[in-house]
């Protein structure tokens, strides 16, 4: 009963994360596209300009004044709740996810940190991000907004590095985002919404405005806009094993922030001219060199994969992933040597491994007390649910290892081999 709570309550706190991101990330394109789209032609007189546009059956005249009407309106709308529910959302959702058993999904399989130091880890470096952010942001760094970028982006990579080595490729990947969303609320709830409210303030009171603010405001909300690609593909990426999963993940993030920068100053830009209109096919060709580089090695040969010749030893698994007592080493008796030379692995060799590593959790009756159900729908319950899957377990048991989840039944080196021969000479179960 526990694991079905714990499955509703990630569902409950996910949706609305999505929503509220959704809300607030649409927001942020949609007055992009709006100041962008502006007619600037000969407007009226206060006004930046104007546009006119059609939707859901209704046509809108809107309006921007080069700083604000001569009386100001009794409904002013604000755009900050979006921002401040999609962060609290996403911190709830690190702490139902990761940190209520960061053993098994936020530390690295192996790691020597305990779960209180791996949490700790997490929680410091969102605050740490944000004032070292903050720091670089108001500092002569300021006023040169293309250097600042660039060590914005290689302090970034570099955090992706350090969790790389000591989380999960989820873990890692999903702290990034968590930073970049804390500087991005971070700038609304610091910078940009004291700068409007200073605004208007001063507005109402008929006094000249600070500029400093509207200026330090506007240079943070560039940043969360080019932020906020990036921060999709990490909301997604716990989908996409051959991203986190891969040695090189940090790089990997790297070139799709690269990617994503590059896209979406193109429809910053577009309204002026498409000379980055090359900026797409680039984009396009550069998912296509990731895609090529993070493809699993091929095997050209079954590797070794017993202590002795035709046997394998299984150690016991630990009691908290079965649910109940580890089970004995056993030991598979030796194939015939003519089977054992041309056959490759058995199907009997293989499906013990993944009944004693994999079907734990991934059964429609999973022993594990972390699910109540199999993980993704994903069952290794008989041959053919196992032969059918076999593309995945290749992905991501064998070239990735990221299954099991913080390797808690402890599979071998010498198993994912096995394993990975057996896909490679066609995954037969007779």
């Amino acid at each position: 009963m526990e694991a079905h709570l714990l499955e509703w309550l990630n569902l409950s706190v996910r949706w609305v994360h999505m929503i509220t991101g959704v809300a607030w990330i649409g927001a942020s394109f949609y007055f992009v596209w709006l100041e962008n789209n502006l007619n600037r032609v000969n407007p009226k007189n206060g006004l930046a300009g104007d546009l006119w546009a059609i939707h859901g059956g209704g046509i809108y005249h809107l309006e921007k004044y080069k700083l604000a009407p001569p009386t100001m309106p009794d409904n002013l709308h604000w755009f900050k709740w979006e921002a401040y529910f999609t962060w609290m959302s996403g911190i709830a959702l690190l702490c139902v996810v990761f940190y209520s058993n960061p053993t098994l999904y936020l530390l690295a399989p192996g790691s020597t940190l305990s779960g209180p130091e791996g949490v700790a880890i997490g929680l410091g470096s969102l605050f740490i991000g944000w004032f070292v952010y903050s720091f670089l942001c108001d500092s002569a760094l300021g006023k040169r907004p293309a250097l600042l970028g660039f060590i914005l982006f290689v302090l970034i990579i570099g955090a992706a590095y350090g969790f790389s080595k000591v989380f999960s490729g989820r873990g890692a990947y999903l702290h990034v985002g968590a930073i970049i969303g804390t500087i991005m609320v971070g700038n609304v709830f610091r910078i940009i919404m004291p700068a409007q409210r200073a605004l208007v303030a001063a507005i109402a009171e008929n006094r000249t405005p600070d500029p400093a603010l509207p200026a330090k405001g506007l240079l943070r909300s560039r940043h969360n806009n080019y932020f906020t690609l990036p921060v999709l593909f990490i909301m997604i990426s716990n989908h996409f094993p051959s991203t986190y999963g891969s040695q090189y993940n940090w790089l990997i993030l790297a070139g799709i922030a690269v990617l994503a920068v590059l896209v979406r100053h193109y429809f910053n830009t577009r309204h002026d001219s498409h000379k980055f209109a090359w900026t797409l096919p680039v984009a396009a060709v550069g998912m296509i060199c990731l895609a090529y580089v993070t493809g699993p090695a091929p095997m050209s040969s079954a590797p070794e994969v017993a202590k002795a010749p035709g046997t394998i030893e299984y150690q016991p698994l630990p009691e908290t992933a079965l649910g109940g007592g580890a089970k004995p080493a056993v030991e598979k008796p030796a194939e015939a040597p003519a089977q054992a030379a041309n056959a490759g692995p058995s199907f009997d060799k293989v499906h013990s491994v993944i009944q004693e590593r994999c079907a734990v959790c991934h059964s429609a009756k999973p022993t594990s007390p972390l699910f109540s159900a199999a993980p993704a729908g994903v069952m290794f319950d008989t041959p053919e649910q196992i032969k059918l899957q076999a593309p995945r377990i290749q992905a991501q048991a064998v070239a990735s290892q990221i299954m099991p989840l913080g390797n808690i039944t402890q599979m071998t080196q010498q198993e994912r081999d096995l394993i990975g021969a057996w896909i490679v000479q066609g995954a037969q179960t007779q």
